[in-house]
């Protein structure tokens, strides 16, 4: 997941410069490694669905997963140009994707607001085009949302972090704020790595900054 610093990583691709990609999805035939669920399953009824960049997607899904109240977790590419990409594709930065996880929740065992705490506490959400050493536009800070009601708490959400990261000398946040754009799965091996590879890399860390939202538990 290492990248070199590049300042042309640093911006997003020009759509007329992106790559082609494919019509086809990538092929995904593993069930969650630890649940077990299938990844392409159907939202439950009562439950939720949620999309957050935050850096190396690796380390951004373990951080979920071991949440009490996630169903499941899934790794992919979003809110880029290039249909169906590939990692090695998304790597060249000429996709315009971000790493992201997609998260099914439980609104009765964890709020939409415990998780936007979750998102704002374990990354930098100021660096724009990178997460420290990871460098790209695969790697911004992104929350995409599947209703009016999230997009309304991911603002005011943005908003709070920003006072408490002023306050505390950090810089303006970066973090985009879209409707939920279309989810291609990343490929098998991404998915849970850290589970299947416990001493793999993880690149995402906090500013050390509470976020004031998110009480956990929903009542």
């Amino acid at each position: 997941m290492f990248q070199m610093f590049s300042s042309d990583k640093m911006k997003m691709v020009d759509a007329d410069k992106a790559l082609p990609g494919r019509p086809e999805p990538l092929p995904l035939t593993e069930p969650h490694f630890i649940s077990g669920r299938d990844l392409k399953a159907p939202v439950p009824a009562g439950m939720e669905q949620a999309m957050f960049g935050m850096g190396c997607f690796w380390g951004v899904e373990r951080k979920f997963w071991q949440r009490e109240g996630v169903w499941l977790t899934m790794v992919g590419y979003a809110a880029g140009i290039t249909p169906n990409p590939t990692y090695k594709e998304t790597c060249t930065q000429l996709t315009g994707h971000n790493e992201v996880v997609r998260v099914i929740y439980d609104p009765a065992i964890i709020s939409y607001d415990a998780l936007l705490k979750l998102f704002w506490e374990n990354h930098d959400p100021t660096q724009g085009m990178r997460q420290g050493n990871d460098v790209g536009s695969t790697y911004r800070s992104g929350i995409y949302t599947y209703s009016d009601a999230q997009a309304e708490a991911a603002v005011a959400s943005k908003s709070a972090y920003q006072q408490a990261l002023t306050a505390a000398g950090k810089g303006a946040i970066t973090t985009e704020i879209l409707p939920a754009p279309v989810f291609y799965y990343a490929e098998d091996y991404h998915q849970q790595y850290l589970a299947k590879n416990p001493d793999g890399y993880c690149g995402i860390g906090g500013t050390g900054v509470t976020c004031p939202i998110g009480l956990g538990v929903t009542s």
